[in-house]
């Protein structure tokens, strides 16, 4: 999939960085997804292929496994090639995840210090010399901070940070693992959607809310539909329309017109919509200060109820969209084992303080390269949907961004099926 030959897992020429054998860990983190289990099988295979390193430990939720020394052995676990090919067609967390915020490290502050302390105490109980984070902006964050506090103190453990998150909202990447997945979700449901909203003569109103908090590339792929002649969602909105926010008459107005148009209306939104005459109630931030903006969907489908008087539902995504692997994307599964082998080989080179990243080079052929950034440059940043993707209604996506999409939806990563169920790897059998 890579553009160079170094995508190929178990080329490791002129790769050095010990004379002796040494470890690695990685951990998961953030929301699940699809894919970030095939990242980790690449990291596995490469690593396996590598003949510098030895074991592969897998931390348990995140950096929280790190700092408690709470590792598995992940090559007493990966006994068979069949092992790994379960485990990257599972999806969510193998090694479960977490929300943690590194603090910035401050040798006055005995908390910060022990916290540090510990990890570096994990590195060398564990004889560990690279250290994998996958996840998304947040994850980076601590990726920045572990890789300058161990160059500070003078240890070298490689740190690299491989990319997650199902909202595509990663600087300095194309694309992200697990985006390709989530989207294909997205327009299957809903393609299944309007067909249920179609079969009664009389008038309706369908709301279905996408998971997006400032980012709307997940609620905008949901255009792809358009390529297979589906007119629906009739009206697509994303945050980045709306820097002013979100004005509900002209909201109402839009469904209005296109109620004239079509008996059953779709409409797709992001969960990070505000209107402007009503704020959320906040339920609770993690520790990035992210707060809860679900049930834009749930408060529009009142006002239309109010407005229109016939029959409207919304529909919460919700988790579902983030790791249902039984229609993940072939595209996005495998180059997610890609950018994971990719990044064993830019540790095992000498590198750290990097972010794994995808470059495009053509739409049409699809062609790819893997490289890697400064992990400074994407930490705690986020990548918005192209205003020049966005009609000037704002309530449709124009047809450019149907080439972005289309690529990273296609084919299909069958699950392995037992009694009529996917089978899924499990750490704790």
């Amino acid at each position: 999939m890579a553009e160079n030959n170094s995508s190929e897992v178990g080329v490791f020429d002129n790769y050095m960085i010990s004379d002796s054998k040494f470890n690695i860990a990685v951990a998961q983190s953030g929301g699940p997804t699809a894919a970030i289990n095939a990242t980790l099988a690449g990291v596995f295979r490469a690593a396996s292929a590598c003949p510098q390193i030895d074991r592969v430990y897998g931390s348990i939720n995140g950096i929280e496994g790190m700092i408690g020394g709470e590792l598995a052995p992940l090559d007493s676990i990966l006994t068979s090639e069949e092992d790994i090919e379960l485990l990257k067609k599972t999806p969510s967390t193998v090694l479960g995840s977490c929300r943690y915020k590194l603090a910035e490290y401050d040798p006055n502050d005995s908390v910060t210090e022990s916290e540090y302390m510990n990890i570096l105490n994990t590195f060398e109980e564990y004889g560990i010399k690279a250290f994998f984070y996958i996840g998304g902006n947040d994850s980076m964050d601590t990726v920045m901070k572990l890789d300058r506090y161990c160059k500070a103190v003078g240890r070298d453990v490689k740190i690299i940070g491989i990319p997650k998150t199902i909202d595509n909202d990663l600087p300095c990447t194309d694309h992200t693992p697990g985006f390709g997945s989530a989207a294909k979700y997205v327009a299957t449901t809903l393609q299944e959607i309007i067909r249920d909203s179609r079969v009664y003569s009389i008038q309706s109103i369908t709301i279905v809310e996408i998971m997006g908090r400032n980012a709307g590339w997940l609620t905008a792929s949901s255009s792809v539909l358009r390529v297979n002649g589906e007119p629906a969602p009739h009206l697509i909105y994303v945050p980045e329309a709306f820097p002013d926010g979100f004005d509900m008459e002209h909201f109402l107005d839009d469904v209005a017109h296109m109620m004239k148009r079509y008996r059953a209306v779709i409409i797709a939104v992001s969960e990070g919509i505000v209107p402007t005459d009503r704020q959320y109630v906040k339920t609770g931030a993690d520790a990035f200060g992210h707060t809860d903006n679900s049930g834009v969907a749930k408060y529009l489908e009142r006002r239309c109820s109010e407005r229109f008087g016939c029959k409207v539902r919304s529909i919460e995504l919700n988790v579902m969209q983030r790791c249902s692997s039984h229609i993940a994307s072939l595209t996005d599964i495998n180059e997610s084992e890609s950018i994971g082998a990719e990044a064993v080989k830019c540790a095992v080179s000498g590198c750290s303080g990097r972010m794994m990243t995808f470059r495009r080079i053509s739409s049409e052929p699809y062609r790819i390269e893997i490289t890697s950034v400064d992990v400074s440059e994407a930490a705690n940043k986020e990548k918005f949907f192209p205003a020049g993707w966005i009609c000037d209604n704002k309530c449709d996506i124009t047809p450019d961004a149907l080439n972005y999409f289309l690529p990273l939806i296609r084919g299909e990563a069958m699950p392995e099926f037992r009694n009529g169920i996917p089978v899924h790897f499990r750490l704790n059998q």
